[in-house]
């Protein structure tokens, strides 16, 4: 390598941390229109038939927002609304003031009184909120930004995904073949991820919130979000709220209502991840649970909450990476220009 390539690659290097740096505060919202704009790709591509690139990517951005970001928003605040409303129930049924103020003046002979010492400790609780207003505005400011920057990256994303593409082909130094398969595998595994692990997470989770819908437990719209996430995570799935939903209907007097509830979550919550996992993920891609599994809980360490999706994503692509090699790598060494 001469002096000239060397400082070429280094000046590669340098940028592409920088790049990196300038990225990295925003991350989650990149990955995300990233998300969104692979799965509307296929879409924009139709829609070009008939009308021209911008209008088409302008259409789904709007389309993205209506069925993406505004159903989003209204959930959690829904979900937030829950939260609190669980809390609030918390306190109101642990902190019986008065019973306990009594047992310690039983017991002590000491006179104690734990409203004013709450209250006390609720001004100084304001005084730390107070306090800490700026960095909650920050955070929405930052939160604001950030869904703004994925809109216009989706926009572009859609817009001038052809030529990004072609560009990457061009730069990537492997034959037309190689490129081909190894993209084919990872659609294939993105796909697989998206439909049999994402989607079945949705569908699982929804279904075993009906359940708790019909048989009144509280807060069930939170809980059906909390299914929903833990659903993506195989072997674990919502058991780990509908198992405590059963036993809390029982121990509340309510053993029908209990039982309905185990037995709708056994059998149609359980029978609906093993048909649709199979079904969904085979028409894509074979991917074994284990790697499932390491991925999500992986990918949230290393990527936060769009892990959930890249996490299984990157180590389907090492898979397909692999599987490339395997069928091309001797090929190469024989490629005019792969020198």
């Amino acid at each position: 390598m001469n002096l000239s390539k060397g400082f070429l690659l280094a000046l590669v290097g340098l940028f592409a941390y920088l790049s990196l740096l300038l990225a990295l505060p925003f991350l989650q919202y990149i990955l995300g229109a990233i998300l969104v704009a692979y799965i509307l790709y296929p879409v924009q591509g139709r829609l070009e038939r008939r009308v021209s690139p911008p209008i088409a990517a302008f259409a789904l951005v709007l389309l993205a927002v209506a069925v993406v970001v505004v159903p989003l928003v209204i959930i959690v605040a829904v979900v937030a609304s829950d939260a609190r409303r669980l809390i609030e129930n918390t306190e109101t049924e642990s902190f019986q003031t008065a019973e306990i103020e009594r047992i310690i003046e039983g017991q002590t002979g000491v006179s104690v009184d734990i409203t004013s010492t709450l209250a006390d400790s609720a001004q100084g609780i304001g005084g730390m909120a107070l306090e800490q207003s700026t960095a909650w505005f920050s955070a929405l400011t930052h939160t604001l930004v950030g869904l703004g920057l994925a809109l216009f990256l989706l926009y572009y994303l859609l817009k001038d995904g052809s030529e990004l593409l072609a560009w990457i082909r061009e730069l990537t130094p492997l034959p037309d073949e190689a490129q081909d398969d190894f993209y084919r595998e990872l659609d294939a595994v993105m796909w697989a991820v998206l439909a049999g692990h994402v989607l079945v997470a949705i569908i699982q989770g929804s279904i075993a919130g009906l359940g708790l819908f019909a048989t009144g437990v509280p807060n069930a719209v939170f809980w059906t979000v909390v299914m929903i996430i833990l659903s993506l995570i195989p072997l674990v799935g919502s058991f780990l709220v509908w198992g405590p939903a059963v036993l809390f209907l029982f121990l509340t007097g309510e053993p029908l209502l209990a039982v309905a509830l185990f037995a709708y979550s056994t059998v149609v919550v359980g029978l609906s991840d093993d048909y649709l996992r199979p079904i969904l993920v085979d028409r894509y891609a074979d991917l074994n649970p284990a790697v499932i599994i390491l991925g999500v809980l992986g990918g949230v360490y290393a990527f936060g909450i769009m892990g959930l999706f890249y996490g299984p994503v990157v180590l389907g692509a090492l898979m397909a990476t692999l599987d490339v090699m395997k069928d091309h790598y001797n090929s190469l060494e024989e490629t005019p220009g792969m020198q």
